[in-house]
């Protein structure tokens, strides 16, 4: 009867878990967040690294997260195991998660997640969370570099698509950026999506950006590319314009994916009259 009421306690766990995991899928806030302790405690991938305390502030880390599954990364279960009392209940899972290319390049990369559970009023809650990820390892620098690449790929490829959502794709939240315009910086995804949308608004034809010979080198979960950067434009007469400013842009890794939290462009300024000079190119 005992064994019974175990197994009992193991299914509604079980249920509980797989309803949770099939609302971050769907992006589901609301059901996310169902089935949640009001104290709950997360140790996440990401920062702080005193965990995220509160169901307010879990709730709040949500939304970078639903934004990278609908940029087509992956969430799914492949083992998951519970183990339930009378009042107390614990589950620990491995999950496929990080986008396709990813995955393709590390097909036994998993997401590693324990849940801790108590029981009020008859009802099971999450206590608590801890997700991890494996630590890289060193041979992965060259794998990291080509991810920070793609990223940079997929930017350049929405730029001559005029596509201002895949612009935003891989920028966090709190991104600061220090662009070429006023003002001084650029705080939060908002106001660069802001930016992004004025430069793509002010073409009349085609707009291309690259960055022909970038560098990239990373640590742990830190990375930093930098390089010149090509923005070829057609003007209204059909004639293509190019010009040459300098960017920076620093990444730090969330989940198995990366994101940008900062980036800093300039033109060099003539230190004769204080104008910046956006007509200078590379040396051949």
């Amino acid at each position: 009867m005992v064994v019974q009421q175990h197994r009992n306690e193991e299914q509604l766990v079980t249920d509980l878990v797989e309803r949770w995991a099939a609302a971050i899928r769907a992006g589901d806030l609301r059901n996310v967040l169902a089935d949640h302790a009001d104290d709950i405690v997360m140790f996440d991938v990401p920062p702080p690294q005193d965990g995220v305390r509160g169901i307010d502030a879990y709730r709040d880390s949500w939304p970078p997260f639903f934004r990278w599954l609908a940029d087509g990364a992956i969430f799914e279960i492949v083992d998951l195991e519970v183990t339930a009392g009378v009042d107390v209940a614990f589950a620990h899972m491995l999950l496929r998660c990080g986008s396709p290319e990813d995955l393709a390049r590390h097909p036994d990369h998993r997401l590693r997640i324990t849940l801790g559970l108590r029981k009020e009023a008859e009802r099971w809650l999450v206590a608590h969370e801890h997700h991890s990820f494996p630590l890289a390892e060193a041979s992965d620098g060259k794998a990291t570099e080509q991810e920070i690449m793609s990223i940079h790929d997929r930017w350049f490829d929405s730029t001559a698509a005029a596509d201002l959502d895949g612009l935003m794709a891989n920028i966090a939240d709190d991104v600061v950026s220090y662009e070429h315009i006023t003002p001084l910086q650029h705080v939060g995804l908002e106001q660069v999506r802001q930016v992004c949308e004025r430069g793509l608004d002010a073409g009349t034809g085609d707009v291309s950006w690259q960055v022909p010979d970038m560098s990239v080198i990373a640590n742990g979960g830190l990375a930093v590319a930098w390089g010149l950067n090509r923005i070829q434009a057609e003007g209204p007469d059909g004639q293509r314009t190019e010009t040459w400013s300098r960017g920076t842009r620093v990444f730090r890794r969330a989940g198995s994916d990366w994101l940008m939290v900062h980036q800093h462009l300039s033109y060099p300024y003539d230190p004769q009259n204080g104008i910046a000079r956006a007509d200078l190119k590379p040396r051949p």
